[in-house]
């Protein structure tokens, strides 16, 4: 059983692949139970990532399934073999909801990752000062050395985009930046940190104008993520005061694909959203030069 007795992540991004290549082979869960000898039961629990699956079950299931691309083949089986891996931030000691512990896990885990934000700086892109504000005025009472710690948590997500780890990018409405917060050092080092992960050849920074409303009000915030040397969304997370919710359907994963290339396409390219935040720095900060 994945680990906390609840699937994670690896588990049920295993299980849901499975049971497309069997459902696109015509086949059924007792054909399935059969070609591994265990029961349906099994196969219904591993395809809802509740049940782990060796690495024996999946390379049968796959000759099965016929699926044959080794590249395919080579990466599910390493989802089963890291299906019960513990991540590096079960270490942190404050408590992450869980819905928000799959939402890491992803990002550990992506090479492609997609953000949309109507109201914040994404969190990868977050100094530690913005992070503090805006975890201080979160939906839940934070003792301080929480906030010390999901601010430690939170840099140490940012790690794996500092280092090219995976591509990031982001869309951000321009009033998240035009009213970030009451503290003028804070708005001058998060626009300043800004134009600087701008520059990352992994990093991809776009404004949407604050008169294209109609279109930012397409959706709330959300992040996609791809785990391939193709940019396929295979997930997509959605936060709300008291749950981070994942999104795997494919049907839904088309949808959000969709508002997002609306959102990119209404968006100022990224040079000119460069420009657009030095001048946002400049009215922050009129008296003091800012870096080109």
């Amino acid at each position: 059983m994945p680990a906390g007795g609840r699937p994670t992540v690896r588990s049920r991004r295993l299980g849901s692949t499975l049971r497309r290549y069997r459902e696109t082979a015509g086949l059924d869960q007792p054909d399935a139970a059969e070609a591994i000898t265990k029961s349906v039961s099994k196969i219904s629990r591993m395809e809802s990532g509740h049940t782990s699956a060796s690495g024996l079950e999946v390379r049968t299931l796959l000759d099965l399934y016929g699926v044959e691309d080794l590249d395919e083949r080579a990466r599910l089986l390493e989802w089963a073999r890291k299906s019960n891996e513990r991540g590096w931030w079960i270490d942190y000691q404050v408590a992450v909801e869980s819905g928000h512990v799959d939402h890491i896990a992803l990002e550990h885990e992506a090479t492609y990752i997609r953000a949309w934000e109507p109201v914040l700086v994404p969190g990868l892109l977050q100094t530690p000062e913005y992070t503090e504000a805006v975890i201080a005025i979160g939906p839940r009472s934070v003792q301080p050395e929480e906030v010390v710690e999901l601010t430690k948590l939170r840099r140490e997500r940012q790690r794996r985009i500092e280092e090219g780890g995976a591509s990031f990018a982001a869309i951000i409405w321009e009033p998240a930046l035009t009213a970030l917060c009451s503290e003028p050092s804070v708005n001058k080092g998060q626009l300043g940190h800004l134009l600087d992960a701008g520059k990352r050849q992994n990093v991809t920074i776009q404004l949407l104008p604050a008169s294209a409303s109609l279109v930012a009000g397409m959706s709330s915030g959300f992040a996609a993520f791809s785990f391939g040397v193709e940019a396929n969304v295979e997930a997509v997370t959605l936060d709300n005061p008291a749950h981070t919710n994942v999104v795997e359907a494919p049907e839904d994963l088309a949808r959000y694909v969709n508002v997002f290339d609306q959102l990119r396409s209404a968006a100022l390219p990224p040079d000119n959203s460069a420009e657009r935040i030095r001048e946002l720095l400049e009215d922050v900060l009129p008296h003091e030069e800012v870096k080109a």
